[in-house]
């Protein structure tokens, strides 16, 4: 089973500008200072995306490639999975996802109203939610 990455959607003020940042491209990278030790085991596995402390969507990563400042791409599907959202702490970087990943959401599914992030996750760990 391939490794998942959680990188946090910076910049982005809205799920909108994520899916923009989609939008008609042939082909998506992602700068990062290092490549993942585990990099061989993430091909094939996805890219999760965090905004406002919630992974919201994912993308599959096809693989690495150095750039000449000695920084990396990360080659990912230009394609935007949205997926049922999670609550996640903000980090810098990439880090690996633990434990199962977020489930993708169906076609016309809708998650409504969504708890913010921080909150979510403090009711998690009181076990409310």
């Amino acid at each position: 089973m391939p490794l998942n990455l959680t990188k946090i959607a910076f910049g982005a003020k809205s799920y909108a500008d994520i899916e923009e940042w989609y939008a008609n491209r042939p082909h998506f990278n992602v700068n990062t200072r290092y490549r993942p030790t585990r990099w061989e085991e993430t091909i094939g596995g996805s890219l999760y995306w965090i905004h406002e402390h919630n992974i919201v969507a994912r993308s599959t990563i096809l693989g690495y490639e150095q750039q000449d400042n000695g920084r990396w791409w990360i080659a990912i599907e230009p394609k935007l999975v949205r997926v049922l959202p999670r609550p996640k702490r903000a980090h810098q970087g990439w880090r690996y996802l633990k434990g199962e990943p977020p489930r993708d959401l169906e076609d016309g599914e809708e998650v409504g109203d969504l708890i913010p992030g921080r909150l979510a996750g403090k009711l998690q760990r009181l076990g409310l939610i």
